[in-house]
């Protein structure tokens, strides 16, 4: 399955999707969908073997590694989405959302949406945690969650 996920900034989200089994071809960058989302937001283009990963579990990963509940000033630059490329995926992506709002005490304001576009951030920026894992907005906003990955979905992670 092919899709886009919007989770706050694409450099943390890029190193949680690298870091599993079962997702691969994980690009940065920026995506757009359709009125009134038709802006820029950051976001990651990524290919997902259903037989590694099962769906529940990747958007479990990813509802769980970004603000998915709340909403603030930035929400259009740091959209919570899921992007569908496939038409035939947005009712189960939806479904599956609905299924797993049980397991959050507030509300999801995660959208699934159209992708309309996508656009592959600079190369300099690219696998922004894998080549300097120390840097200090590494160490504060991406390692938190790669801690959280592999405390609690360690049967996922590559």
């Amino acid at each position: 399955m092919k899709l886009a996920l919007g989770g706050g900034c694409h450099w943390c989200t890029e190193a949680v999707f690298q870091s599993l089994r079962g997702v691969g071809n994980v690009q940065q960058g920026w995506a757009k969908s359709v009125a009134p989302h038709d802006d820029w937001s950051e976001a990651v283009k990524l290919v997902v073997d259903l037989a590694v990963i099962p769906l529940e579990t990747l958007l479990e990963i990813h509802l769980r590694t970004h603000s998915s509940m709340s909403s603030h000033s930035m929400r259009d630059k740091y959209r919570s989405a899921i992007y569908f490329i496939d038409d035939r995926a947005e009712e189960v992506l939806k479904a599956e959302l609905h299924h797993l709002q049980a397991g959050f005490p507030q509300p999801i304001i995660t959208e699934v949406l159209r992708l309309e576009g996508f656009k592959i951030n600079e190369p300099a920026f690219l696998d922004y945690y894998k080549t300097d894992p120390t840097r200090p907005f590494c160490q504060t906003f991406i390692e938190p969650k790669l801690q959280m990955l592999r405390d609690k979905f360690k049967q996922n992670v590559a």
